[in-house]
């Protein structure tokens, strides 16, 4: 195992895992209509947030797993799947594309084959941005050796995306996967208080207990990284060493940090009550219905452009605005654009779309020093958190049951197509000693 680099060496600033998070593995593809739409979306999005916060805390709010989650399920994926985690990082990869120079912000590599350019895209981007790109290379290599070699917890490291500023400062965002268990495992890093790749530089490594693990990271294996540095160093050491070794103890099982962030999804594909905050839900709602006339009269005399889309609206401008502690219920930001697959409902691309068209102009004019209309998410943000407390509105089974009743009103699409609208359940008759009894129906009045 290699020693530590110093900073000095790199040059760079260090970083630490921030999170994790356990996904259901899903296959499957993202259709083009919702690609599209997602790498717009992602590029708005990102601009409003270093527009109001700056580059370092778009990076800080991709490495929180919560957060990156709910960034995905507003955005129309499936809200719980292995797949968000491709989905969310090649959006940004294709939306960011071509503003990346005047953000400042590059998207290296990705899935498979992908993933083993991210050396040679960060020299490239390094010797056009001025960052050292060959140092930033080493930490890439370095980052999933950790999380594939180093730790051993039977995930098979298959995607490593690599987001850099023009100051060097960056995030890795990699996933492994379990065919076994049919489940992934995202592993987040930010560059920030890291003062060694190899002794403890996460903040957390967290999941369901598996048995035993192999973690050479820990402080306690300090011995045995330097023991195997000592083998490489002096071969005849080895046979020595071998005589001498008495039966290990099993390993220690992995360590719980409680108090670090952990994302853990269930299986289930459809989205229920208990994956919702309904206070957070009903907030959004009930600041839409108040917020929105107020602050978007001229975009609300627009055609297309109504409550609806205010609601998806509030719901964005919680991505964009929210603190740490409102992403606990990521299925919730999928009520916004719905989901590919279908749940909680299909896709309403008319909404989508006029979200976009909001947030680009919004963005649009704040970058020419016109702030009102970013100004005016914000305070939709604002809104739906102070009404959470006093909001009343339809419960959850009757929100979804709307947004599907609406569904084709709204341009509603699935991986499948076009969406139809759900039939209401007729009563069935009764059958009685093989007959059918139907409902009486009442006799006419006589007077």
């Amino acid at each position: 195992m290699p020693v530590a680099p110093s900073v000095a060496n790199l040059n760079i600033c260090m970083g630490q895992r921030t999170g994790s998070a356990d996904l259901p593995l899903h296959g499957g593809r993202v259709p083009e209509w919702l690609a599209s739409r997602m790498a717009r979306l992602g590029r708005v999005i990102t601009e409003a947030i270093v527009h109001h916060y700056g580059r370092q805390e778009f990076l800080r709010r991709l490495a929180h797993p919560f957060w990156f989650q709910s960034f995905g399920a507003v955005m129309g994926m499936d809200w719980h799947s292995s797949g968000i985690t491709t989905s969310v990082l090649g959006a940004l990869k294709r939306g960011l594309a071509p503003v990346e120079w005047e953000l400042g912000l590059h998207v290296c590599g990705g899935r498979g084959r992908h993933s083993r350019k991210t050396p040679e895209e960060l020299v490239a981007a390094g010797e056009r941005a001025g960052f050292d790109g060959a140092a930033l290379a080493r930490a890439s290599r370095l980052v999933a050796k950790v999380d594939s070699a180093a730790i051993q917890d039977g995930f098979a490291l298959y995607l490593h995306g690599f987001l850099v500023a023009d100051d060097g400062s960056w995030t890795v965002v990699q996933q492994g996967m379990n065919t076994d268990r049919r489940q992934a495992r995202r592993y987040h890093w930010l560059s920030e208080n890291l003062k060694s790749f190899v002794d403890e530089p996460h903040s957390a490594i967290e999941g369901r207990p598996h048995g035993t693990i192999v973690n050479l990271t820990d402080r306690r294996a300090a011995r045995s990284r330097e023991a195997q540095v000592e083998l490489v160093q002096r071969p005849d050491l080895v046979l020595a060493t071998l005589r001498k070794l008495q039966p290990a103890p099993s390993p220690a099982p992995e360590a719980q940090q409680q108090l670090l962030p952990h994302l853990q999804l269930p299986e289930h594909h459809e989205v229920r009550a208990d994956d919702v905050l309904l206070r957070r839900l009903q907030g959004t709602l009930a600041a839409a219905a108040e917020r929105g006339p107020q602050d978007f009269p001229e975009l609300l005399l627009t055609p297309g452009v109504g409550a609806r889309t205010v609601e998806a609206l509030a719901s964005v401008a919680e991505v964009i605005h929210g603190t740490p502690c409102r992403f606990s219920d990521p299925a919730r930001y999928s009520l916004a654009h719905g989901g590919k697959d279908g749940h909680p409902f299909p896709v309403p691309l008319k909404v989508y779309d006029e979200t976009l068209r909001v947030l680009r102009t919004a963005v649009d004019q704040a970058r020419i020093g016109n702030d009102d209309r970013m100004a005016a998410i914000r305070r939709l943000d604002e809104q739906a958190r102070g009404l959470e407390q006093t909001a009343t509105g339809p419960t959850f089974e009757a929100f979804i049951e709307k947004e599907k009743q609406a569904s084709p009103a709204w341009g509603g699409m699935t991986v499948m197509g076009p969406a139809k609208a759900p039939r209401l359940a007729a009563k069935r008759p009764r059958l009685v000693t093989g007959q059918m009894v139907f409902p009486r129906m009442p006799r006419p009045r006589s007077d």
